[in-house]
């Protein structure tokens, strides 16, 4: 007899963009030049005084237990920066430290996630979303985001989807997979629609709140004061100060929800490493100007993506407003998209993710990131123009 964990495990699922790392870390070692535009993981150094903080915290003695919301210091600096940012008002004490903003997704999906219930989610988005809502038992309800919106979500389209069993909206501006940007006035209206449906908490994901192009501005949940009491911000640090392997996110509670986020914390992870912590509070009151040199280096590369991509045959790609990805649509190349991206990779030497492995409506996309050096771009898409043309030509 072998032993199973129980059936909810069968319904869990992952994010592909890892597979697709280990398959081009393995196809690397065996000699393979391969040009990694699948992770979505900045290819910088974390900043130099972000480093030392956490440094300077162990050799100061902080190598025990903290509070599992996190040290009070960092919590006031969370609270300080959005404050800073988007004039919003939060309490510190309603701000949790997580490692990692998958974990404010977990936790706000098992708050909400049961049978017979309903969660929304953006499609395409992060698939971890849908991997977790089917892990609850509750039903996953994909909020199309359509090309032809810019990827932004349609606030009349998501409102229209509610029903007496929605429990949560997840939304995603800056977007993953797509780099859609939501506009205010789309917001104004979802939040506005809102009002109708009170039982319907909201989960907004601001993780790239930082990379946003072309004069965009970040539109912050909290400032919606109307629904603040059913508003779950998820952020970090992970992306804006290249600190994807520090394991470090906020997120900020309502206080009738933070006792139970408070509780999951404690019965999984404790609390988060203490000199990350420390490190996550320098990155927030230090030198912005990395930010900065960060934030003009993605808008040249994602200058340079758009350009090449929209030249490649039956390639066509709209720009992107936020976050690092291009999510050009492949479907008048004569191939599915992930049979595309795994070609790309064993034939091209180029790693892309299929667009089916963020949703339903994923289908005739693929994800690129352009986290990866402007020579390795370019490269990369001549390497991807060269696979096209070539296989256009045999198939003649």
């Amino acid at each position: 007899m072998t032993v199973e964990p129980v059936s909810a495990f069968a319904r869990i699922g992952e994010e592909n963009a890892f597979a697709v790392l280990a398959r081009a870390n393995t196809l690397a070692a065996q000699g393979r030049d391969i040009i990694n535009l699948g992770i979505g993981q900045p290819d910088f150094s974390t900043p130099g005084h972000i480093v030392e903080a956490a440094i300077k915290a162990l050799r100061d003695g902080h190598h025990g237990y903290t509070a599992a919301t996190g040290i009070q210091p960092l919590r006031e600096g969370v609270a300080a920066d959005l404050d800073r940012r988007f004039g919003v008002s939060v309490n510190p004490d309603n701000v949790l430290i997580v490692p990692g903003g998958k974990v404010t997704m977990f936790m706000a999906i098992l708050m909400f996630g049961e049978p017979g219930g309903e969660i929304m989610y953006p499609d395409p988005g992060f698939p971890i979303y849908r991997s977790m809502i089917e892990f609850t038992g509750a039903t996953p309800i994909p909020v199309p985001i359509r090309e032809e919106n810019g990827f932004a979500f349609s606030a009349d389209e998501t409102l229209a989807l509610i029903t007496p069993k929605t429990r949560l909206i997840i939304i995603n501006s800056p977007a993953n997979p797509t780099g859609g940007v939501t506009p205010k006035a789309e917001v104004d209206k979802l939040v506005a629609g809102l009002a109708k449906h009170p039982h319907v908490a909201i989960m907004s994901d601001e993780i790239y709140d930082q990379m946003l192009y072309d004069g965009e501005k970040h539109v912050c949940l909290l400032s919606y004061p109307e629904i603040r009491d059913r508003t779950i911000l998820l952020n970090g640090w992970s992306k804006t100060y290249a600190m994807t392997g520090w394991r470090m996110g906020y997120s900020v509670w309502p206080s009738n929800l933070l006792d139970a986020a408070r509780k999951l914390a404690v019965n999984s992870y404790s609390c988060v490493n203490a000199p990350a912590q420390w490190a996550g509070l320098a990155a927030l009151t230090g030198p912005q100007d990395a930010v900065a040199m960060m934030g003009a280096e993605f808008d040249r590369r994602r200058k340079a993506v758009v350009a090449g991509l929209n030249a490649l045959p039956g390639v066509s790609c709209i720009t992107p407003k936020g976050a690092f990805y291009a999510f050009p649509n492949v479907s008048q190349t004569g191939w599915k998209a992930k049979p595309l991206a795994s070609a790309l990779l064993e034939d091209a030497g180029v790693a892309t993710i299929g667009g089916p492995d963020f949703g339903v409506f994923g289908e005739g996309y693929i994800r690129l990131s352009y986290a990866n050096s402007l020579e390795n771009i370019e490269k990369a898409l001549q390497r991807m123009g060269d696979f096209l043309n070539r296989k256009n030509a045999a198939r003649a």
